[in-house]
């Protein structure tokens, strides 16, 4: 397993990247901006990280602006964390055969999404290529929000 990132939503992306670049220090590594959905992705990290932060995607901050206003209360502006797995079928069995609930199940052999005891949205990355769609992964649905 390997941590990749933490994701924090902002409302003033250039404030922000002031904020987290200029006067903080980190670097801007990569961005994605996706027009369909209506947000773009900046990853940062600190200078000693930067360069791992480019070839292999972590460790960053991922500040994630949604282009249509918002307001973040209660702590919602906090997204959460990421980890690589190996095996992302196994990962997510594990956690299912303890009790945890997958709230955004594998079905594509990429992403899940389960929740830790206090509530914090953790993110499941397969390492690598996407593991082949199989079930009982590929027709569960969606238990919660992530």
């Amino acid at each position: 397993m390997r941590y990749l990132h933490t994701m924090v939503r902002v409302t003033d992306l250039d404030a922000s990247l002031h904020f987290y670049s200029t006067l903080f220090g980190l670097v801007e590594t990569r961005r994605y901006e996706n027009e369909k959905g209506r947000y773009t992705l900046v990853f940062l990290a600190a200078d000693e990280d930067a360069e791992s932060s480019r070839s292999n995607g972590a460790p960053s901050l991922e500040l994630t602006y949604n282009w249509d206003p918002e307001e973040y209360s209660g702590g919602r502006n906090f997204g959460h964390l990421a980890y690589e797995v190996d095996d992302i079928y196994a990962t997510c069995q594990k956690l299912m055969d303890n009790g945890i609930t997958i709230n955004r199940p594998p079905r594509d052999g990429h992403m899940a999404f389960v929740r830790s005891p206090d509530g914090i949205s953790i993110e499941i990355l397969q390492k690598g290529a996407n593991l082949p769609s199989t079930e009982p992964w590929a027709s569960m649905a969606n238990t919660g929000s992530w």
